[in-house]
């Protein structure tokens, strides 16, 4: 069974910027899709942006241009950098990674963002 484990989130100004990273512990990583979610208080969990093993990605339209996922095969890692944060950008930050029979969810990194 393989674990994802989010890290980067913290409390950040309005403007600023902040760098997720996703550690995944199995050895198909790069043959597997990922994606970041969030999901806020009271809200439904929201896909934010994925990219696939070919490294076609898309993002959610309240995101676009202000995010940017990627992913480094050989460490096992996916990333999201996140610009121009607003307090709406608040919430738990999830990376999920599934493909070939496999699906992993991590428990998640709080990104907090005043105004």
């Amino acid at each position: 069974q393989a674990q994802l484990v989010e890290s980067g989130g913290g409390l950040v100004q309005a403007g600023g910027s902040l760098r997720l990273s996703c550690a995944a512990s199995t050895v198909i990583f790069s043959a597997l899709d990922m994606a970041w979610y969030r999901q806020a208080p009271g809200k439904q969990r929201e896909m934010v942006a994925f990219i696939r093993s070919d490294s076609q990605t898309g993002y959610a339209g309240s995101v676009e241009g202000r995010f940017t996922i990627s992913r480094d095969n050989a460490k096992n890692r996916g990333y999201l950098q996140m610009n121009s944060l607003t307090p709406e950008d608040t919430a738990v930050y999830l990376c999920h990674v599934w493909g070939k029979g496999n699906d992993y969810w991590g428990q998640g990194t709080q990104v907090t963002v005043s105004s």
